[in-house]
């Protein structure tokens, strides 16, 4: 079983006719991805890899019936760009976007909490449900399903430890990459919870990285679960 995302997922694509936000938009197609739609204002109207493009999130989730979106927009954008999603409706909300002011970032993942969204990063690679759905830059063809939940705090990181655990037959149930960033949204002890409560996954590998101290809360938690 999967978490935060499936094939239900009905997504969005922020800044879909950028270079990133195309090229990535390819890639979760081609995995089999349900994108419904993407934004870019002013772009209204037209369509990108035959996925119909929204000037506002609004119009999209409107149109659409969106609920989970993920952003591909410059740093000084990314604040704006949750924002916009959290007050549209969106559940579940995913920046790649990386350079985002901490400032930025502190009132934006407020704002999203205030408004019931979920976020995760910014400044992540996003994650991943093997045979379910694709949400981010993740390479999918390192990818297994299985029964082994994947959380970590770097990207490049993610890729190796799924890449040795595909490699030596250990299938993922979701991999989440949280982002490395002072502020992000969901964070350790959260992904951690929503992986116990999964009934197929048996097995959680923690990747964390240098600054602050979240691998010790999560050992805290960990103790007391």
């Amino acid at each position: 079983m999967s978490i935060l995302i499936s094939k239900s997922t009905r997504l969005i694509v922020q800044g879909i006719t950028g270079r990133d936000g195309s090229f990535h938009t390819q890639k979760m197609i081609d995995y089999g991805t349900n994108i419904v739609g993407g934004t870019s204002p002013g772009k209204g109207g037209t369509s990108v890899l035959g996925v119909p493009v929204f000037n506002t999130v609004y119009d999209a989730v409107e149109k659409t019936e969106a609920n989970t979106s993920v952003i591909f927009v410059p740093a000084r954008l990314a604040a704006d760009a949750i924002m916009e999603a959290a007050d549209a409706g969106i559940k579940l909300i995913v920046c790649i976007s990386e350079g985002m002011p901490t400032l930025d970032a502190i009132k934006a993942y407020r704002y999203s909490q205030q408004k019931g969204s979920v976020l995760i990063g910014p400044n992540c690679p996003g994650l991943m449900s093997p045979d379910e759905c694709l949400v981010g830059i993740l390479p999918a063809q390192i990818f297994k399903k299985g029964n082994i939940g994947v959380i970590s705090r770097s990207g490049t990181l993610t890729y190796e430890v799924v890449y040795q655990l595909t490699a030596n037959g250990m299938g993922q149930s979701s991999a989440v990459g949280m982002g490395g960033d002072p502020v992000v949204g969901l964070y350790f002890c959260e992904l951690l919870q929503m992986f116990q409560d999964d009934p197929e996954t048996e097995g959680i590998v923690m990747i964390g990285e240098i600054g602050g101290n979240a691998e010790e809360l999560a050992a805290e938690y960990i103790k007391n679960i």
